[in-house]
């Protein structure tokens, strides 16, 4: 018979210390063919204890495991994305919070900047930019996988200290920050160290690593840091929402679904088949908040005859749809970037593209309250 996997929800801040608790772990302990793992989801207010039984549990009697000490509810899980995913009778939050922000199903955020550090003076330039206009939140590449071995590869740990005094000197939440290696989780929590922590980082997954198993699991080992997983340029979406899942198995669910588009000249003339029609299909079959990245989807700074940027209207697309966040590359100066200038929308530009993103954000939650009206 096939083996179910079985999610314990417990109480609200549930007392660890407890013998009630104690009990439920003894229990557990007795039960044979069957492992179980504890992950805590610590929220603004209360912390989420839930409990994952893996192994022989078809025979448990789900009534039974209702009544267990400080359980409080029972999710039967057979599916795929069996941590990440949406099944039935599962009333799990849907979003996490980090450095005084809410990820969700529910939120909007706009991560707008460098895809690539290149200098000083850029980084103040972006991120005074953002802070006039009131964000807190950036991308900022430090560590750049490219196709050829001879290009610019990232300045690494080395503009790390500068980016991060900035990014707290302009009030700087979170930056999105790409890592290819394990070594560069340690750089970066070094540098913030260092720096007194003005800011936050989100570890991104490149698509080119998307399926490289053993940095997803060395990024899902730590829970410090959230983690933006985009998705792989050539595979599908099922096998990308299963590599997900590699980073919640570990341990570190605080995940975003990234959609980049997909490489097929099919796409043609953009740099990519943009594949944001998929943001509900991943709402529905997970709980992952879900981002946009419209400038690698698009690639160019083409321009409709309406006069908006391709970049702009592709951006549109994945709001309209429900997307959470947004990760657009701007520079100060495209035509200087070492990585992807041609794709880079310029500083004036800004306001335009965030007053743009709003206008259609406020579209998309008019769709939803008319539904519930």
């Amino acid at each position: 018979m096939p083996s179910y996997f079985v999610i314990l929800i417990l109480e609200p801040n549930v007392d660890k210390e407890s013998q009630s608790y104690e009990q439920l772990l003894s229990y557990l302990e007795s039960l044979s063919d069957i492992e179980y793992r504890i992950h805590d989801i610590q929220g603004s207010e209360i912390r989420i204890t839930e409990v994952y039984l893996i192994g022989n549990t078809k025979a448990l009697s789900r009534d039974h495991m209702r009544s267990l000490p400080t359980v409080e509810r029972v999710v039967l899980v057979s599916e795929s994305y069996r941590i990440l995913g949406r099944h039935e009778d599962d009333h799990r939050p849907t979003g996490f919070d980090y450095n005084g922000l809410r990820f969700g199903q529910d939120t909007f955020h706009v991560f707008a900047g460098l895809c690539a550090v290149d200098t000083r003076e850029h980084v103040e330039m972006m991120l005074k930019a953002l802070n006039e206009r009131g964000q807190v939140c950036t991308r900022m590449g430090a560590y750049k996988p490219r196709t050829s071995p001879y290009s610019f590869q990232g300045h690494g740990r080395e503009c790390l200290p500068f980016v991060f005094e900035v990014a707290g000197k302009y009030g700087i939440k979170v930056i999105a920050m790409e890592v290819t290696h394990e070594s560069h989780i340690d750089e970066i929590n070094r540098a913030l160290d260092e720096a007194g922590r003005p800011t936050g980082v989100m570890l991104q997954i490149g698509t080119r690593n998307t399926q490289n198993f053993e940095l997803l699991k060395a990024v899902g080992r730590q829970v410090t840091y959230p983690v933006l997983f985009k998705r792989g340029f050539g595979i599908t979406l099922d096998e990308s929402l299963n590599a997900a899942e590699y980073l919640a198995s570990e341990g570190n669910r605080m995940v975003i679904f990234a959609l980049r588009g997909m490489k097929t000249n099919m796409g043609d003339p953009h740099r990519n088949l943009v594949d944001f029609a998929h943001v509900p299909t991943i709402k529905r079959l997970t709980r992952m908040p879900v981002c946009i990245d419209p400038s690698h989807s698009v690639g160019s700074r083409d321009r409709s005859p309406d006069g908006l940027l391709d970049t702009m209207h592709v951006t549109a697309q994945g709001i309209i749809a429900g997307a959470n966040m947004v990760l657009v590359d701007f520079h100060p100066a495209p035509n200087e970037a070492l990585v992807d200038g041609p794709q880079a929308l310029r500083m004036n530009e800004l306001g335009l593209f965030l007053d743009d993103a709003a206008i259609v954000r406020e579209a998309y939650l008019k769709r939803v309250a008319a539904l519930k009206a």
